[in-house]
């Protein structure tokens, strides 16, 4: 399966070739689609700086993309972007930025994960209905609604089968996020979210698991450099007592996502997430074109339903800047200084008030940011690639 290869069979230098104009760097900050508290922009920052250094480019600071630039450009926006956007911007692929493009956006939320109630449910200009058929094996049981009526429907169907996970589309660290054990609750959950929400954006009906693990499964592209990677996110507390997205651990890999599946000794647990995150990324090329990305992550939850069965699906996708991007950056840059390396792990983390990030980490941001309070962000690559 094709998982972001370079189009066109060329080689992409991290390096402009001699005579070329030297490239830039730029920040991009779309108005209006978040992402844009203190510690976010401080690490977009950072992650700039550094992307700019790997492709041998000058950081330039905001962008501004009315401005006419003769220099090769390389863009990292706060959001996945639109088609438009990138448009506006001259971004044509995966090697003009550090993200991801979508025809339409709601493609680049959680909505997409799972098909509507039935054919005429309400809907989205450019909805796929051929995406979940490419998908099912890929996703876990459920629903997503654009109205709050086909929302009850659908939710009472979820929990026909046992609790119901209620999901605002655009939520992020795990927030936003509620669980439904019987058809009042359910309503409660979603008149709360509000049918012009649901109109909007959408909700996410999905089955519920108990205590599950999540996997990360990811590729990043920069220049030449292709890496892929799985791995392990842990929760955290914030400084208002929820338990949120704390760090992941990462096992990177040169190469594509093809090069990780075929990973010795990977527990069969790991290569099914894998799997399904391929499956997952395929079915969004196939399905809604226009879309690329250089920077990919797929969560992938495993545990038990209320029945005892063990599953396995895809929860949502990003292709932006992430919680994981800080050890993502901090293996690009031990991949490039190392042409023989093959595999190393990494990690990021998050944590909030008075915990401290583990000893040997990179601490890139530590500082009362007023969305969240205190808040310290690190990057940490860890001292051996052992087996998955």
């Amino acid at each position: 399966m094709p998982v972001l290869e370079f189009e066109d069979g060329l080689a992409h230098p991290l390096i402009p070739a001699p005579g070329t104009a030297p490239g830039e760097t730029w920040l991009w900050h779309v108005a209006g689609r978040g992402y844009d508290s203190a510690h976010e922009r401080a690490a977009r920052t950072d992650f700039a700086q550094r992307l700019a250094a790997l492709k041998g480019f000058r950081f330039a600071g905001d962008f501004d993309p009315q401005r006419p630039s003769t220099a090769p450009q390389y863009v990292v926006p706060n959001d996945t972007l639109s088609a438009s956007d990138a448009h506006t911007a001259g971004i044509r692929g995966p090697h003009d930025l550090f993200g991801g493009v979508v025809p339409h956006p709601f493609v680049a939320t959680k909505a997409i994960t799972h098909p509507l109630l039935e054919p005429g449910a309400a809907q989205p200009e450019g909805w796929s209905a051929d995406f979940h058929a490419h998908a099912a094996d890929a996703v876990l049981h459920g629903y997503t609604a654009f109205s709050l009526a086909d929302a009850r429907r659908a939710g009472r169907l979820v929990l026909a089968r046992g609790p119901v996970r209620v999901k605002a589309v655009r939520g992020t660290a795990g927030r936003g996020q509620s669980v439904a054990t019987d058809p009042d609750s359910l309503d409660r959950q979603l008149e709360a979210l509000g049918d012009p929400a649901i109109a909007a954006d959408g909700v996410v009906l999905e089955e519920n698991l108990r205590h599950p693990d999540t996997v990360s499964v990811g590729q990043v592209i920069v220049g030449s450099l292709v890496l892929s990677y799985y791995g392990h996110q842990r929760l955290t507390y914030d400084n208002q007592g929820e338990a949120v997205y704390g760090g992941s651990q990462l096992t990177l890999v040169r190469g594509g996502l093809d090069v990780l599946m075929a990973e010795p000794f990977m527990p069969d647990a790991l290569r099914l997430a894998v799997a399904q995150a391929r499956s997952y990324h395929a079915a969004v090329e196939r399905s809604y074109p226009g879309f690329f990305a250089s920077r990919i992550n797929y969560d992938v939850a495993q545990g038990m339903d209320v029945h005892g069965q063990w599953r396995s699906g895809v929860l949502e996708q990003s292709w932006r800047l992430g919680g994981a991007t800080s050890a993502e950056v901090a293996a690009l840059e031990r991949f490039h200084a190392d042409p023989t390396l093959q595999r190393l792990r990494a990690a990021s983390g998050e944590c909030y008030g008075s915990e401290e990030p583990p000893e040997g980490a990179d601490v890139y941001y530590r500082d009362v940011d007023p969305s969240v309070g205190l808040i310290t962000r690190y990057a940490l690559i860890l001292p051996d690639a052992d087996p998955a």
